[in-house]
């Protein structure tokens, strides 16, 4: 074997060992982004739009999704470039990562419907009370 085939062995070898590094850092970058579990849960809020803004504000996943796709796309990069050996707790990982942002993301959604609704709710129950008052009154 001539001294250029070891050293692009040797090359290769540090480059998926560096892909693999850069699949990691992504990783964890993206978790750093994702909100803190008590962020989600706890509350200061007085009343239920409060509570509704706060939560909306708390399940912003921030830069995750580029993290993640960064991650993707150097775990793409390398499984077709053959270059890790063992990949199955990378792809584990983004699988779960990906599934993690994707319901932080609805749940988010979710709120925002919510925090544009009770508030028509509690206006159309005012209404429903006032007519119901001004129907006694007019007994």
């Amino acid at each position: 074997m001539s001294q250029s085939t070891l050293d692009d062995d040797e090359l290769f070898g540090e480059a998926a060992s560096e892909m693999r590094s850069d699949v990691e850092e992504s990783l964890a970058a993206a978790r750093a982004e994702l909100p803190e579990s008590d962020a989600v849960w706890e509350t200061d809020a007085d009343n239920v739009l409060g509570v509704l803004n706060g939560l909306r504000s708390a399940l912003d996943v921030g830069e995750a999704e580029d993290h993640l796709r960064d991650a993707k796309k150097w775990f793409t990069m390398g499984q077709r470039a053959d270059a890790f050996d063992d990949a199955d707790d990378l792809e584990a990982a983004i699988a779960d990562l990906e599934e993690l942002i994707a319901d932080v993301e609805d749940a988010a959604e979710q709120v925002g419907d919510l925090t544009a609704t009770v508030p028509e709710i509690r206006s159309a129950l005012d209404d429903a009370a006032a007519d119901e008052g001004d129907e006694e009154d007019e007994e």
